[in-house]
């Protein structure tokens, strides 16, 4: 009977230290989640420090890689900064499916050491708010370099079966040629996206980044004073009605034929339906206690050596680490935020290896190769992305649940 007592009162001990650890738990996921919904009120409530904002876009090319505006962004003096973005709402596509709106978006921020190649890694935006993520610390004066990065689990390639195509043009009853309704309203988000600077108006810079995405070529200075002569401007810069005219003149010069246009349509990520689906807008916006923000879109590029990097070492500092089976040599690293996971493998071997990975058993979850079972190659002494993962129904409870196994 004494023994019995005993196991009966070790029992209720067992209990009340697994109910104290399940509390522990509680309270420090409700202090997380208090702490960046502070954070986050902080972020959005700073009407007296300095500002600045530039918008950007993601592209998706054909053979799936995402394109980005990259940013540079200098601070003359030392300062508490504050750096958010998140998808940008244009206002002429309000009345349509907005599908980039639900793509998930992040800034990684490097500073910038004596040269552009050499960049270190400061952090990037882990605090969220629905669909903006942040962050705010203190930055020394300097020169920066901000690249936007997503997934690519919302922003993928998807084949649907489109019935149609939607007319770009029309002959009115003289016989001239006019833009239709519905492809003006696309060309007006398209103006939206490369207004940068949010001014209404398209300078010299922000019309190129249309040309390269559109033509893989530049206007020079000289052809954009034929632009000047030939189309509205306002300052040196191309109006919204200049934008429209200069295509209508593109339809001109191909006596109708659309196929020009549809060209400059598909590779801004539309679809013959003129919808947006895939490209994201987004909108960066960034504040300064102590100076005056300076932020310019350079380049409109892949995120390259640059920002894997820049992934990988996030995960290497902020995930959990975990030696895989069967080698002491090769490490998975895996984050988790509160809207995405991404597991990282390094390989600290002399050797390459594939690795077997296997998603059979999370539910409800997405991630960017579109594959529940794949297998990866690393290269010796090297590290790369295993997978980003996220939510395939935000409504409802997703578990992930991955088993990573050396293969050779």
């Amino acid at each position: 009977r004494g023994i019995f007592c005993l196991c009966i009162l070790m029992l209720y001990l067992m209990m009340c230290f697994m109910q104290g650890l399940l509390n522990n738990q509680l309270i420090n996921i409700s202090e997380k989640a208090l702490w960046i919904q502070h954070e986050m009120e902080y972020l959005l409530g700073l009407q007296e420090w300095q500002h600045a904002q530039c918008r950007g876009c993601f592209y998706l090319e054909e053979d799936g890689e995402i394109i980005s505006h990259k940013y540079r962004l200098h601070l003359a003096q030392r300062s508490a900064v504050c750096v958010t973005i998140r998808p940008c709402s244009i206002p002429q596509a309000q009345r349509k499916s907005c599908h980039w709106l639900s793509v998930d978006t992040a800034l990684f921020i490097l500073k910038e050491n004596e040269t552009q190649e050499n960049l270190q890694l400061v952090s990037f935006t882990e605090l969220q708010n629905k669909e903006m993520f942040g962050w705010r610390g203190e930055l020394g004066a300097g020169v920066y370099w901000l690249l936007p990065f997503t997934t690519g689990c919302r922003l993928r390639k998807v084949k649907t079966q489109i019935s149609g195509e939607a007319q770009l043009v029309w002959r009115d009853e003289d016989g001239e040629l006019a833009l239709t309704k519905e492809f003006r309203a696309a060309l007006l988000e398209i103006f939206e996206t490369l207004d940068l600077d949010g001014n209404g108006l398209l300078s010299l810079e922000e019309y190129n980044f249309f040309e390269l995405r559109t033509s893989g070529e530049k206007c020079d200075q000289e052809a954009w004073a034929v632009c000047k002569e030939n189309f509205e401007m306002k300052k040196n810069e191309l109006t919204r009605q200049g934008f429209l005219d200069l295509n209508l003149m593109e339809a001109n010069d191909r006596d109708g034929d659309p196929w020009d246009l549809w060209v400059t349509l598909l590779s801004l990520g539309y679809n013959k339906t003129l919808e947006m689906t895939e490209a994201c807008p987004f909108v960066i916006d960034i504040s300064a206690e102590r100076c005056k923000p300076r932020i310019k879109a350079i380049s409109l590029e892949a995120g390259g050596s640059q920002l894997s990097r820049a992934v990988c070492s996030s995960v290497l500092s902020k995930g959990e680490a975990k030696v895989l089976d069967g080698s002491e040599n090769i490490f998975i690293y895996t984050y988790r935020s509160g809207s995405r996971i991404t597991s990282v493998i390094e390989n600290k071997s002399e050797n390459k290896v594939i690795i077997h990975v296997n998603n059979e058993q999370s539910k409800n979850c997405m991630n960017n190769r579109g594959l529940t079972v794949f297998a990866v190659e690393v290269a010796p002494k090297s590290m790369m992305v295993s997978q980003h993962v996220m939510a395939l129904n935000e409504q409802e409870e997703w578990i992930y649940s991955c088993v990573h196994s050396l293969v050779c």
